[in-house]
């Protein structure tokens, strides 16, 4: 792909995916995309240093939460940067230690 960013498709469960990753990117950051269910995996695992959320007001009574049955104190994150556009609200979180 233009720009070098690669795509890997793995249903081999989340840690395998993770540790393909990493030998891919050879030491830089990596970044996990998806829908709810996949972040929530990578969020209880412990596995998420930045969370990048893009907020926007939508209301469908339906779907899934991505922050249900997650305690969130547990996270151990802090927001470290809110922007609020016309459209959607950034909220830039990262975990303490990382």
């Amino acid at each position: 792909m233009e720009g070098g960013t690669t795509f890997y498709f793995v249903t081999d469960g989340i840690e395998v995916a993770l540790s393909k990753a990493k030998a891919a990117a050879n030491g830089k950051d990596v970044r996990v995309g998806g829908g709810v269910s996949t972040i929530r995996q990578y969020l209880l695992a412990g596995q998420i240093d930045k969370l990048h959320l893009a907020l926007s007001p939508v209301v469908l009574r339906e779907g899934e939460s991505l922050f249900a049955g997650i305690k969130l104190s547990l996270l151990n994150c802090t927001v470290v940067k809110s922007v609020a556009g016309e459209n959607t609200t950034h909220i830039l979180t990262e975990r303490h230690g990382s």
